[in-house]
């Protein structure tokens, strides 16, 4: 059996990535229907999350040996996912970079498996979205489970043409693919003007956190 199958078995339910996920008993509401992307019904979204303060908790929370710096943060309504970077400094000279890096990568993942679902648990319930985990190490990054989250949405003729398009070309194997491929291919054009969006999002957070009514 292998560690990833060891932690379904201690109770997870079914399995639903390789780590790092275990939902709290009774929902982070006390029996209430469950936030997060596993509440797949629920009905509302989650609270407010100020990046800020996720940080700040996990710079009090996480094992300073786990990174060399304060890790990244990417927030949305379903997931926070959490990437650090990892010490590289023991690595002797002379050795494939690529392969040493994922192969501490690899230890990481393994070596602290159990800690991360703990600390994944309470951050869960604490902000009410499921927590991801990655790392990287020089050159290499790796992401170890984060959530493939469906996005409805209405289109009328014009935009389904778009996608249809990208559809024929060959681009994209459907619509929902075409749709995907277009929100990256934004992401990565933008990155800039989206960088500052979400900036000025979370400086109204910090406001409205701050305010008589928190």
């Amino acid at each position: 059996m292998r560690p990833e199958d060891k932690e379904t078995a201690r109770g997870r339910g079914p399995r639903r990535g390789p780590d790092d996920r275990r939902p709290p008993k009774g929902g982070p509401r006390g029996g209430q229907q469950e936030w997060g992307p596993r509440g797949r019904h629920r009905q509302s979204d989650p609270p407010p999350v100020v990046k800020i303060e996720v940080e700040g908790w996990l710079a009090g929370r996480l094992p300073a040996q786990w990174f060399t710096a304060a890790p990244d943060v990417v927030i949305d309504r379903d997931e926070i996912t959490v990437i650090g970077r990892l010490p590289l400094d023991d690595i002797p000279a002379g050795v494939d970079g690529g392969a040493a890096e994922a192969g501490r990568i690899k230890r990481f993942r393994e070596e602290t498996r159990d800690a991360r679902i703990v600390i994944a648990h309470e951050a869960e319930t604490r902000y009410g979205r499921s927590i991801a985990w990655g790392a990287t190490a020089g050159e290499s990054q790796q992401l170890f489970a984060n959530l493939a989250v469906p996005a409805m949405t209405r289109l009328r003729q014009p935009e389904r043409l778009v996608l249809d398009t990208l559809v024929d070309a060959g681009v994209a194997r459907s619509r929902a693919e075409a749709l995907a491929w277009c929100v990256r291919l934004v992401g990565r054009h933008e990155e800039e003007w989206i960088s500052a969006l979400r900036t000025a999002l979370n400086s109204v957070e910090q406001v409205r956190s701050s305010g008589p009514l928190s």
